[in-house]
């Protein structure tokens, strides 16, 4: 059974870093681009980073760009995202996700949730002010 599991989730005040790791128990990991993303209470999900396969490209939003560091070790199915300079809108539940296309991850909408092909069940980052 395909499972991601995120962790790395946490307490931290504004202008400190985090480091979310999500493990993934699939088969062929290597073959998923990878996103993260995060749904803030009373918003929609959003996509804050993704990652080809063989990591050569990278997407981030605009809101993230110059303080979150996507990457991935193939070789222990893992993804990591790199937080820093974390400011109090960043706070949100965040959520790995897998899938084959990445055209999938990358034009996601809430619309598209259900497309995705694996979601883990995410981690709470939250930043005080």
């Amino acid at each position: 059974q395909v499972q991601l599991v995120e962790s790395g989730g946490g307490l931290v005040q504004t202008g400190g870093s985090l480091r979310l790791s999500c493990a993934a128990s699939i088969r062929s990991f290597s073959s998923y681009a990878m996103g993260w993303f995060r749904q803030a209470p009373g918003k929609e999900r959003e996509l804050v980073s993704a990652i080809h396969w063989n990591g050569a490209n990278t997407h981030y939003a605009d809101s993230v760009k110059g303080r979150f560091t996507i990457s991935r070790d193939n070789a222990k199915n893992t993804v990591y995202l790199q937080m820093n300079n974390l400011k109090p809108e960043d706070t949100a539940v965040y959520y790995c996700a897998a899938d084959t296309i990445w055209r999938t991850i990358v034009t996601f909408t809430t619309m598209g949730m259900d497309g995705m092909d694996y979601w883990g069940k995410g981690t709470l980052v939250t930043v005080s002010s």
